[in-house]
């Protein structure tokens, strides 16, 4: 684990808004979020932010939405597009937090907040008609970049300079881009998936949907 504290670069949240694709095709969504000074967190989510599709995003495990910021560069380069802030939709773009640097379980205080990872983000296509970058979402899956979420254990204010510093580091030391890696892409591996669902703070859908993997190799 990298000693050196995050920083964040961009904070952001959004209600839902029928926005265009680039090729004209009106589309409702959440992913296009507005620049934040600061946001208040909740346990059930940040005021003024919101999803527009309630069944695959949102709820308590997935109340904060991070990003990654080192990935920016790589995404601008490999699509030849310059990307918008908070381009993906997250609510905080942080450099000093790939997935591989970040556990499952991880707690962060985040100013007067108290936040723990929860999963990896599961991309949908919105990601692509929203950047106009076609196949960045399959890029995010085979690459394990996708960004992060967070559950809310202390409600409190993130300021757009406030420091975030890890709490506690999950023992089981679970990393998010491990974790991507076999629910995208290792889906035979049982022990693997055993070892994820050893770590008590994951999300509870992941927590399903690998149960159910695993059941159906038996």
């Amino acid at each position: 684990m990298d000693s050196q504290a995050p920083v964040i670069h961009h904070l952001a949240a959004g209600r839902p808004q029928d926005i265009q694709d680039q090729q004209g095709h009106a589309f409702r969504t959440g992913i296009r979020k507005q620049k934040a000074d600061n946001m208040v967190l909740k346990k059930s989510g940040i005021t003024g932010n919101d999803v527009a599709d309630k069944k695959n995003h949102g709820g308590t495990d997935r109340a904060v939405c991070i990003y990654p910021l080192e990935h920016y560069g790589k995404w601008e380069e490999e699509f030849e597009r310059k990307l918008d802030q908070a381009a993906f939709g997250e609510n905080m773009t942080v450099a000093g937090m790939t997935e591989d640097m970040v556990y499952i379980g991880n707690t962060y205080q985040v100013g007067s907040s108290v936040i723990q990872v929860t999963q990896g983000r599961v991309p949908c296509l919105k990601i692509d008609r929203r950047t106009g970058c076609d196949g960045l979402m399959k890029r995010f899956i085979a690459t394990g970049f996708t960004g992060f979420f967070c559950r809310v254990l202390q409600e409190g204010v993130i300021q757009a300079d406030s420091r975030i510093e890890l709490v506690k580091e999950d023992a089981r030391r679970i990393s998010v881009l491990y974790a991507n890696n076999i629910y995208f892409h290792e889906r035979g591996n049982v022990d693997a998936m055993k070892r994820i669902l050893n770590v008590p703070p994951l999300a509870e859908q992941w927590r399903s949907k690998l149960e159910k993997r695993i059941q159906n190799l038996k």
